[in-house]
């Protein structure tokens, strides 16, 4: 796997360029992303994000130069090498805090033994606004596990929970109020411990599998 950063004209029909040359050249494009630079030299300008598996890499490197529309080209490491799985806290600002600690404790004792794990919060209130947050984590980049931290949670939250988990996303609750301790993988009551649990199910050295508890509440 190897990723392509590429600055461009943000003209109609540049992406389209770029992904030809990428199918032309045999390769699988297995993630990308793009957006419009606002501030600095490039403002205005697209930013254009591949991740590349198979293909000849150097040959859609080049041709990918070539294109007049292009002003930048370089090669980056792709994301699950920088940053890899990332852990998604959800809920309320002092419960978030709690389950961050736990979990920023844990992957800072995987990454040093060369692991890459990355924790991402939101403190966040509202049925809708959480259902919303929840439904969003099935389209982040290498999302792996969700914690929801609250006191309570149910209704729409709830059933985007359950949708969440069909598309393989892992779901901690911690023992609260509502619907959603109903229908999370596993429930937690301390919030250090869950936060510590959702980086050892993701670790690939670690020694706990949520598929053995499922369904439980410790």
């Amino acid at each position: 796997m190897r990723g392509i950063q590429i600055i461009a004209e943000n003209k109609i029909g540049v992406l389209r360029d770029v992904t030809s040359i990428v199918a032309e050249h045999g390769g699988n494009i297995t993630f990308a992303q793009s957006f419009i630079i606002k501030y600095g030299e490039y403002s205005g300008k697209a930013l254009i994000y591949l991740e590349i598996e198979g293909g000849d890499f150097d040959k859609i490197f080049n041709s990918i130069k070539s294109l007049s529309l292009v002003i930048e080209i370089q090669e980056e490491k792709p994301f699950e090498q920088v940053f890899g799985k990332r852990v998604l806290i959800f809920g309320g600002g002092a419960l978030v805090s709690q389950v961050a600690l736990g979990a920023i404790t844990e992957a800072d004792r995987h990454n040093l033994r060369g692991e890459k794990i990355s924790v991402d919060t939101m403190p966040i209130i509202g049925e809708d606004e959480l259902a919303e947050a929840v439904r969003a984590v099935a389209r982040l980049h290498r999302a792996e596990i969700l914690v929801l931290a609250g006191g309570l949670m149910g209704g729409k939250i709830a059933e985007e929970v359950k949708k969440l988990r069909k598309v393989g996303i892992s779901v901690i609750s911690l023992n609260m109020f509502g619907s959603v301790p109903k229908v999370s993988d596993l429930v937690v009551s301390d919030p250090v411990m869950a936060g510590t649990l959702a980086v050892m199910h993701i670790s690939e050295k670690g020694e706990f599998e949520i598929e053995k508890v499922k369904g439980r509440k410790i």
